[in-house]
């Protein structure tokens, strides 16, 4: 908790920040990264009336994000993330939106366990719900699948060094709880701010060799912005997937496109269904019949009926979709030469139950 000098100190430098940001798309200044950090450090901290701090969010996005000023926020919210190490060669970062999935079922949850299964440890974080969008999210197809999804982080990182496990989930109440915090603010402000593009970035385990961020997108001028705030967040690598509804699953329906980052070095790369062994374009699953309102739990339940089926050898969309997901990962990592290869060995992992056994 800060002094009260300090809330004082921090009012005054929103009130400077919200007279540069929020002056219209023409006049509105763009902040340094030092003030993007200590303004949004001070929301976190609670010294910035609600009012004020969805003002400073919703004019960032209103004017546009500078790279600073993401660069900023992430230094916040690093700041007061509990991070924990996980003794493990590779760890791979699996993050999805926050705010879920409403047009497909989302089975990348399971993507931790199809790695597990294939000799890599993975992280899979989440929210229970997030706004504006409030589709189904990781913990709700898990939670639903019967795993433990409210667990603090050390155990989640005995989870991740099992290898009879290898992977884990771990929710953003218990790594940055300051940052759950403000999801009925995120509600209240209807459009999503940068929170939603940065949270991702946190990484609450890293392994003690190479942690790889793992993430997806949908507009093209996301890549970009992924790719230097996974440096600021000092991820190994990167794989930023253009992906369904912006998750780690390859779009494959013709096309698709995956970014790289390796340190310094970064190439861009088209994708096709048939590097992958498939025919066609790769379909996401389709969401279960539904009336004129979104059931989330109900596509929670069909996610994790689909994702055990595929992890237990059924055929279909979502069998196919953890291929390429996985596939990917395994390529960018370097344990196959070409993504045909590492298709085969997920399908392995699937078909043999390996990887219904690193889920149970």
């Amino acid at each position: 908790m800060q002094a009260p000098n300090a809330h004082t100190s921090a009012r005054a430098l929103m009130r400077s920040i919200i007279q540069r940001i929020a002056t219209g798309p023409e006049l509105s200044k763009d902040i340094s990264r030092e003030e993007a950090r200590d303004g949004m450090r001070a929301v976190l901290d609670g010294a910035i009336d609600p009012v004020q701090a969805a003002i400073f969010l919703i004019a960032l996005r209103m004017k546009r994000e500078a790279d600073d000023e993401y660069l900023g926020i992430l230094d916040a919210l690093r700041s007061v993330t509990r991070t924990g190490i996980a003794d493990v060669e590779d760890l791979v970062d699996l993050a999805d939106p926050y705010d879920g999935f409403n047009r497909a079922l989302p089975v990348s949850p399971f993507l931790g366990a199809v790695l597990a299964a294939c000799g890599v440890r993975a992280v899979v974080h989440g929210v229970a719900a997030m706004g504006p969008k409030f589709g189904v999210t990781p913990r709700q197809v898990l939670e639903a699948a019967g795993q433990r999804v409210d667990g603090t982080t050390a155990e989640a990182i005995a989870r991740i060094e099992n290898p009879a496990i290898g992977w884990a989930y771990v929710d953003q109440s218990s790594f940055c709880p300051s940052l759950h915090e403000l999801a009925s603010l995120r509600t209240l402000m209807v459009k999503r701010p940068a929170l939603t593009t940065v949270e991702k970035l946190l990484g609450p385990i890293r392994a003690r060799g190479r942690t790889h961020l793992v993430t997806g997108y949908v507009h093209k001028a996301y890549p970009r912005i992924y790719a230097l705030l996974a440096r600021a967040a000092e991820f190994d690598s990167a794989l930023i997937v253009r992906g369904v509804e912006g998750g780690v699953i390859p779009s494959l329906r013709q096309a698709g496109r995956v970014f790289r980052i390796l340190g310094d070095d970064s190439d861009e790369l088209e994708l096709q269904p048939a590097q992958f062994g498939f025919s066609a374009g790769i379909l996401p699953p389709s969401l279960p019949p539904m009336g004129s309102t979104f059931d989330a739990d109900a596509v929670a339940r069909a996610a994790a009926d689909a994702g055990i089926a595929a992890l237990s050898g059924a055929s279909g969309p979502a069998r196919e979709s953890l291929i390429s997901a996985g596939a990917l990962c395994l390529w960018h990592l370097g344990r196959h030469a070409d993504l045909s290869s590492a298709a085969a060995a997920v399908a392995r992992a699937l078909d043999t139950g390996a990887a219904r056994r690193q889920l149970d």
